[in-house]
């Protein structure tokens, strides 16, 4: 905490005091580098003020990419919801997250009722395409069935 305070409030009172005068090899390196002396630190400050820096850089890092990751999880799971041509890009950006993607839970909802639905369409469809079917026997079954009706109710109702 006392690195940043002396961090934050070293540059704002060397400018208002005018300490910066005209010692301006002071401020970078000759190759526009930071070092301890620009920063007004100690040797040991600078190296964790850097090293803070390199963790805050790997972090934000990290989290870009699984955000990332997470908006090409939805496309893939849309694009299979809506049965779209998948993407090979967003499936990598995907595998190189692994797994501790998350999913919002209206879209899994939606997807699992999806799967749900077409499980049993499949499912009933499949049957029915297994099924040896003879259709011309199945429609002179269902015509003699219907006469059959037919001349039943002749024979039952009068005003017919």
């Amino acid at each position: 905490m006392a690195f940043l305070m002396k961090q934050m409030l070293g540059d704002t009172l060397k400018n208002m005091t005018g300490g910066g005068g005209g010692d301006e090899g002071d401020g970078a390196a000759s190759d526009g580098k930071e070092t301890a002396a620009s920063k007004g630190m100690t040797r040991e400050e600078f190296e964790e003020y850097q090293r803070q820096l390199r963790e805050e850089q790997i972090e934000r890092d990290r989290e870009f990419a699984t955000k990332k990751a997470e908006r090409a999880n939805l496309r893939i799971q849309l694009r299979d919801k809506y049965k779209i041509p998948g993407n090979a890009q967003d499936d990598a950006t995907v595998q190189m997250a692994g797994d501790d993607l998350d999913l919002p839970e209206d879209l899994a909802k939606m997807v699992e009722e999806d799967e749900e639905e077409e499980e049993t369409n499949d499912s009933f469809l499949g049957k029915l395409q297994n099924m040896d079917l003879d259709l011309d026997t199945i429609k002179t079954k269902a015509q003699t069935r219907m006469n059959e009706a037919k001349q039943a109710a002749e024979e039952k109702c009068v005003t017919m």
